[in-house]
């Protein structure tokens, strides 16, 4: 077993796919509109974080991700394993004494920036090639990693050059265990299923800070935390589209906190990706994209367009907040027209469609083949009436104007459906599609818009197994 850099060859195809892990290892990192003050970035680190043990003990939290997967080894194949993630690094700004000396002050207001207490993130990695015949022998490879304490200094000037105050950042020590194992499978072909756990075995505890909340549990964490994984010889099965014969083995395959995934060009099988956020096979960055803006729940054209509409001192600001941050908004200004304009839409593929036409109908919009009988007969819903029809409810009879308890909660389709729990509403309406299925329109009793929605017709809908008739509607 080696721990350290990559053959050339293996960097380079790790290089290729790690444009896609960069963007797991940012996902979310700083959110428009890209300021320390916004309430969307004051509570942060969603993905893959991998937490102290005795932080993580009583809480919804992890201290370790666990991959399996499948692969089919050939004589000599070596394995390339990349652990990546980000280490919070917290940052506290002071400014310079009348008197000399610093003092720590909330914020450094300079005049391109306004420097801010913030966590930065710095990417760690983990690196480690091992031999197959290493792996299935016995318990496997453990490859345990530390990162020290430490504080950095950086002096922050003003526009003349004179000394402003500075910038403190403080590391606290992260411990962690990257550990390898693989087992052969029985079964006509040479299968082996591969075990990757990643561990954070920090000897911290809440304890040992006054003030352990989350925050104090982060600089401690692995953050992000996902694996790169690729094969000299031989190649993975897919988790996500196995072959026939190997559903069953993947289907046994234990995967917590994390979404194995096969990773580099498509057609190639040598790179495995396991992430936090699911993926599917061979993700890729859209070739429209034109640069890193962290917030993926976002549309591009729409983030660059209200990143650029930021006024100069909330541009200030966010500058100030992360190096990251700067550079989204840079990009936002600096996107020429020809480059938004590519964000707007694409075509990813075509098909001819000029030709002699078919032998056989083609398929309606729907994706169905056609038929005399339509799929929907709009003559069919003259003997539907909402507002007289009703539905049953534990034995009793619901109608528009009946007043119902919601009990939402039975499919966990909307996480809405939580804050309603318990309330009262009215039924406006007694709705039925075209499945079959009832629905009942309602808007709630304490609703100060109600007359509103009723009037526009925008309505919460429920199925009569999500409701309770209230007693004196009973």
């Amino acid at each position: 077993m080696s721990v350290t850099a990559f053959a050339p060859e293996t960097e380079a195809r790790f290089a290729h796919a790690r444009q896609v892990a960069d963007a797991v290892l940012f996902e979310g990192y700083v959110l428009y509109p890209y300021r320390a003050s916004s309430a969307k970035n004051r509570l942060r680190w969603q993905f893959g974080v991998l937490v102290p043990p005795a932080w993580g003990a009583e809480r919804d939290e992890h201290d370790f991700q666990h991959t399996e997967c499948l692969l089919e080894p050939r004589a000599g194949t070596t394995l390339a394993v990349e652990l990546r993630f980000l280490r919070a690094r917290r940052r506290t700004v002071q400014q310079v004494r009348p008197g000399g000396g610093f003092e720590t002050v909330a914020e450094l207001r300079l005049p391109d920036r306004v420097l801010v207490p913030w966590d930065e993130g710095c990417e760690e990695r983990v690196e480690a090639v091992v031999t197959m015949d290493s792996l299935l022998d016995g318990d496997g490879v453990t490859i345990p990693f530390t990162r020290p304490a430490g504080e950095e200094s950086e002096p922050v000037r003003d526009e003349n050059g004179f000394l402003a105050g500075r910038v403190l950042r403080r590391y606290e020590q992260l411990d962690g265990a990257l550990r390898l194992s693989a087992r052969e499978l029985d079964g006509p072909y040479r299968v082996v299923r591969l075990s990757a756990v990643v561990e954070n075995t920090s000897t911290w505890t809440p304890a040992q800070d006054e003030a352990a909340g989350r925050d104090a549990a982060l600089p401690r964490s692995l953050v992000a935390s996902h694996l790169l994984m690729g094969l000299s010889t031989g190649s993975f099965l897919s988790m996500t589209d196995p072959p026939e014969w190997a559903k069953a083995a993947v289907a046994a395959c234990r995967n917590l906190h994390t979404w194995p995934v096969l990773a580099g060009a498509v057609g190639q099988a040598d790179l495995m990706l396991s992430s936090p956020i699911i993926l599917e096979d061979h993700p890729a960055i859209a070739p429209e994209s034109p640069g890193a803006l962290y917030d993926a729940t976002e549309i591009d054209e729409i983030l660059a367009l209200r990143t650029a509409a930021l006024t100069d001192e909330e541009k200030r600001e966010a500058r100030g907040t992360d190096e990251r941050a700067a550079a989204a908004v840079d990009l936002a200004e600096s996107m020429p027209p020809e480059v938004l304009e590519r964000l707007h839409g694409a075509v990813r593929g075509l098909r001819e469609v000029t030709g002699p036409a078919p032998d056989a109908p083609l398929p309606d919009e729907y994706g169905l083949p056609p038929t005399d009988t339509p799929w929907w007969d709009p003559a069919s819903e003259a003997g539907f009436d909402p507002a007289h029809d009703h539905a049953v409810v534990d034995g009793r009879t619901v109608a528009a104007g009946s007043r119902v308890r919601l009990d939402p909660g039975l499919r966990h389709t909307d996480a809405q459906d939580f804050f309603l729990c318990g309330r009262t509403a009215k039924v406006e309406a007694v709705l039925h599609d075209v499945d079959g299925t009832v629905h009942l329109a309602v808007t709630l009793d304490d609703d100060p818009g109600a007359d509103i929605r009723r009037e526009q017709g925008r309505f919460l809908y429920f199925q009569p197994d999500e409701v309770t008739l209230l007693e004196d509607d009973a």
